[in-house]
């Protein structure tokens, strides 16, 4: 008996062990791949300006919907809020190719196993960069944004091999660490870009100022495949991995409506049991509700910073980095010990924050009111998505980790993708006060979906 015990014990601490070396692994791939991400961030108002100077008919066909949409709005004429609609309409593409490949690249996963799509779609990203690096006119610089957006599956990878960990304690510790990596990826990644291009031109005048970042981006995306292939041990056991990969399986995963139905899940011989397919789908549907609203603000805000407070590009990186600094210690210390059980009352709470968070952003008339809102914009930030990510993880069986995950990406990137345009038509239609405060109303609706009687444990499905 005591042997028995004794076996069980270094079990579960092997089991332990592994996991914390997984949830490691996983933290450096996405610190990698997001640092050469973002490294261009900053970068894209100075880019765009370089490129309007080139007579390029991509470039010269995007302007003519950016100035219609402008001007059906009432939108300013306005340099900043060009760059702001731009840049808007640029990743709204990236997160549209985002929707098209993450169910994808998720389904292959379970398929193919995590490690080798992971070093594909690592491999796609070095080639992006690449050619980021040698584009001289905006048609170029738009496919190095088009391949980036194909193969931009890291992350719902990454996702994948956390839910692939045994015990939920570890899942949500996973889910954490992503969420960190993101903040220091999206805090530290734009200020090295905006010092590697200023370097650069600084050295020689001569020189392209955004081919350092590029290189460096570059260089990013190969040290993250070498890491993959030399450190990333395949997480997805062979004896779960799926054999379903047939035509009606690809059209549930490139159907929008079926992508909300998880169809591609329910269809399945490892089908979940009919109320976790329920659950599942008002989890999908929260998340998206959720990430609209949220993403809605994120692109407002430049708008609002801009015509309220005359903020510089300076002063917007000041204000995200505040931003990323919160976030960070939020999910480092508070979000990674939440216990199993306890994640949906954490959502609530995140998002009912976020009601006074938009009303004090929205009516905010000094610096205090204003990073007042953000700092609770923080705090729900940092909890949500993490949060709710370890919850549709436990959905699913072991065979469908990728699939599962690769669709609740997909639907983040489609509320990414429409959340902005409804909410600047908002936003300059009935004013910035009328925007806030609708996108705070609007958090009744994941709220009230949360909130519905039900059971989000799976013991008894």
């Amino acid at each position: 008996m005591m042997k028995s015990m004794a076996d069980v014990s270094s079990s579960e601490e092997e089991e332990e062990s592994f996991s914390t070396k997984i949830i490691n692994i996983v933290f450096v791939i996405l610190l990698l791949d997001l640092l050469g991400f973002t490294l261009i961030l900053p970068l894209l108002p100075s880019i765009l300006d370089f490129y309007a100077q080139e007579e390029d008919d991509v470039y010269q066909f995007m302007q003519g919907a950016v100035d219609w949409f402008r001007g059906s709005i009432g939108i300013p004429l306005d340099k900043k809020y060009n760059t702001v609609l731009f840049g808007g309409l640029i990743g709204a593409l990236f997160s549209m190719l985002q929707f098209l490949a993450s169910p994808v690249t998720g389904a292959l996963s379970d398929r193919y196993g995590r490690r080798p799509l992971l070093m594909v779609t690592t491999f796609g990203l070095v080639s992006s960069y690449a050619v980021w690096a040698v584009s001289r006119n905006f048609t170029v610089f738009l496919l190095f944004r088009i391949i980036g957006g194909i193969c931009k599956g890291n992350v719902s990878l990454c996702t994948a091999i956390v839910a692939d960990l045994p015990s939920p304690k570890a899942r949500n510790r996973g889910m954490a660490m992503i969420g960190i990596a993101f903040s220091l990826g999206f805090t530290i990644g734009p200020l090295m870009g905006a010092y590697f291009a200023m370097s650069f031109r600084t050295a020689d005048e001569g020189n392209v100022f955004f081919q350092a970042p590029a290189l460096l981006a570059l260089a990013f995306s190969i040290a993250d495949l070498l890491f993959i292939w030399l450190v990333l041990p395949e997480t997805l056991r062979t004896d779960v991995k799926t054999s379903s990969f047939g035509l009606h399986h690809s059209r549930d995963l490139l159907n929008p409506l079926a992508l909300f139905c998880f169809s591609a899940v329910s269809r399945t011989k490892e089908s979940p049991s009919k109320q976790r397919m329920e659950k599942l789908r008002r989890l999908g549907l929260i998340y998206f509700c959720y990430l609209f609203l949220f993403s809605g603000l994120e692109f407002t805000l430049s708008f609002l910073t801009h015509q309220r407070f005359q903020f510089t590009s300076m002063q917007q990186g000041k204000m995200f980095f505040f931003i990323g600094i919160i976030m960070a210690l939020i999910q480092g210390g508070y979000a990674r010990r939440i216990k199993p059980g306890k994640h949906i009352r954490n959502v609530q709470m995140a998002m009912i924050t976020l009601i006074p968070a938009f009303i004090l952003i929205g009516f905010s008339w000094n610096l205090t009111m204003l990073y007042s809102g953000l700092a609770l914009y923080s705090f729900a930030a940092a909890i949500v998505v993490p949060c709710l990510s370890t919850v549709v993880s436990d959905y699913g069986s072991a065979s469908q980790k990728g699939t599962v995950m690769g669709i609740l990406r997909s639907l983040g990137a489609l509320a990414r993708a429409m959340g902005p345009i409804l909410s600047s038509t908002v936003y300059w239609v009935a004013g910035a006060e009328t925007c806030f405060f609708l996108s705070s109303a609007s958090f009744i609706v994941p709220l009230a979906l949360l909130s519905r009687p039900t059971d989000w444990s799976l013991k008894d499905d």
